[in-house]
C-alpha cells in the first residue's frame, strides 16, 4: 500500500459527491480549530481488489488525531500536545510539515481506531467474510515485516470517522468475544501502541517497570499489559486517578507532581514505558538500573529533552524508539482479549457528529480510558 499522497492530488476529493451513494463522515479539512472537523455527507468509498469495506461500528478518539489537526508533528513545535492543541485552535494556515514531517494531505477521514462488520469485499475476495466483526490493526507494515516503514489507518488513508471504511484485507481480524463495540474500538491503537513498547522493551517477570502518564489510553493499557507479563508495575498519574490505576493492577502510584527520583532512589528500574517526556525525562534515567531499557511512542509533555550523553553511555542504557509495530504485537492482544487477561477501558461514548465535544473533553485530560465515537447506523445498503 502507498501513501494516499503518493498517489492522489492535494484537492477536496470529497465535493462535489458524485457517486449515488454516500455516507456520514467527518471530512478534517486543514489545520486548525474544531471548525476544521467537518460532519458531510461523501461517497462511500468502493473496496478494490485485496480490499475489504467495513460499516464502522465504533471508532476510538486519539492523540494522534488532534496532534495531526493542529500541527504537532511539525518540526517547529516544541511544546507538549496540550499546549500544542491549544495554539492550533489559531492556526490560519496549513503546516508543510505537519503531517509526520511531510504535508498532510488534507482533506480526508481520520480515525485511527475501528471496530467494524465487512459488508463487501473487493474483486476476487473472499465472501465468506462478510458479516464478520473485526477489528483492523492500525500501523500496517506494507512492505512487509523486515522493512520498518508503515503506513496508518486515518493518517495515511481514510480512516473511520464515517459510517464506512474500506482497509486492506489482510489487516482485519475477526473478532469473537463479549465486548461491546465501543469496548473493542478501545484496542487498536492505544493496546497495539502499548504492546509494541512492551515487546520491543521484552518486559520480563519479575521485573521493576515504571510507566508514565498511566492514566491515558497508551498508559492505561502499558499497566494492564506488564502486569500481565508479572512485572512489578509503578505507575505514574493524577492523585485523582490514583484508585483507578490500582484497580487496572499497578503494585504503586507517584503523583505526577512529585519526584520520581527521590520517591524511588536511583538505579532502582529495570524498565520505563513513557509517553511525556517534556522536563522529567532526566529524572526517568536516573532511576534506570545499569543495562536499563527506555521505550517512547509519544512525548504529551513536550518533545525537546534535557539529556545528559553521560548518563546513557556510563549506564549501558538502551533507548527504544517505538512507532511501527512489529508482527506479533496485534495477534497477542487478540489473544489477551479472547482468555479475558485485559479490562476495556471505555471513558465515555460520544456520537461521531460531536465530535468536538469529544476532542474538546478528551483535551483535559479528567479521564481513565479512552473516548469512543459511534457512527450513525447507515440507511443505505451497499
Amino acid at each position: 500500500m502507498k501513501k494516499r499522497w503518493d498517489t492522489e492530488p492535494r484537492q477536496d476529493r470529497f465535493d462535489p459527491v458524485d457517486r449515488k451513494k454516500t455516507m456520514k463522515a467527518v471530512v478534517t479539512s486543514g489545520n486548525g480549530g474544531y471548525e476544521k472537523l467537518q460532519c458531510r455527507e461523501v461517497g462511500i468509498p468502493m473496496p478494490e481488489a485485496g480490499e475489504v469495506l467495513l460499516q464502522v461500528l465504533a471508532a476510538g478518539v486519539n492523540n494522534t488525531e488532534i496532534n495531526t489537526r493542529v500541527g504537532w508533528y511539525s518540526s517547529s513545535v516544541t511544546t507538549g500536545t496540550e499546549d500544542a492543541a491549544t495554539t492550533g485552535e489559531e492556526a490560519a494556515t496549513d503546516l508543510p510539515d505537519g503531517g509526520w514531517n511531510e504535508a498532510t494531505p488534507f482533506p480526508f477521514i481520520q480515525g485511527t481506531d475501528c471496530c467494524g462488520r465487512i459488508v463487501s469485499v473487493g474483486p476476487g475476495g473472499d465472501d465468506s467474510t462478510i458479516g464478520s466483526r473485526v477489528l483492523v490493526r492500525a500501523c500496517m507494515r506494507p512492505y512487509g515485516f523486515e522493512s520498518m516503514e508503515n503506513v496508518w489507518i486515518g493518517s495515511d488513508f481514510d480512516g473511520a470517522f464515517a459510517q464506512f471504511v474500506k482497509v486492506p484485507a489482510g489487516e482485519v481480524f475477526s473478532v469473537d468475544c463479549e465486548w461491546s463495540d465501543a469496548e473493542l474500538a478501545t484496542i487498536p491503537c492505544a493496546y497495539g501502541t502499548a504492546e509494541n513498547m512492551v515487546h520491543r522493551s521484552v518486559v520480563r517477570e519479575g521485573e521493576h517497570v515504571l510507566v508514565t502518564g498511566a492514566s491515558g489510553g497508551v498508559g492505561s493499557a502499558t499497566v494492564q499489559l506488564t502486569r500481565r507479563r508479572g512485572a512489578i508495575v509503578t505507575a505514574i498519574a493524577g492523585k485523582a486517578k490514583m484508585e483507578k490505576i490500582l484497580a487496572l493492577g499497578a503494585h504503586r502510584v507517584i503523583d505526577r507532581d512529585d519526584d520520581v527520583a527521590e520517591l524511588l532512589g536511583e538505579n532502582s528500574v529495570d524498565v520505563v514505558i513513557d509517553n511525556v517526556a517534556g522536563p522529567d525525562f532526566p529524572g526517568l534515567l536516573n532511576v534506570l538500573k545499569r543495562g536499563g531499557r527506555y521505550a517512547s511512542s509519544g512525548a504529551i509533555g513536550g518533545p525537546l529533552v534535557t539529556l545528559d550523553m553521560r548518563t546513557f553511555y556510563l549506564k549501558d542504557l538502551t533507548l527504544i524508539g517505538c512507532t511501527a509495530w512489529d508482527e506479533p504485537v496485534f495477534p497477542n492482544l487478540l489473544s489477551y482479549i479472547a482468555r479475558g487477561e485485559l479490562r476495556p477501558l471505555v471513558a465515555k461514548v460520544f456520537p461521531l457528529e460531536r465530535i468536538a465535544d469529544a476532542q474538546r473533553e478528551f483535551l483535559e485530560k479528567k479521564h481513565v480510558g479512552n473516548f469512543v465515537l459511534i457512527p450513525p447506523a447507515p440507511d443505505v445498503g451497499v
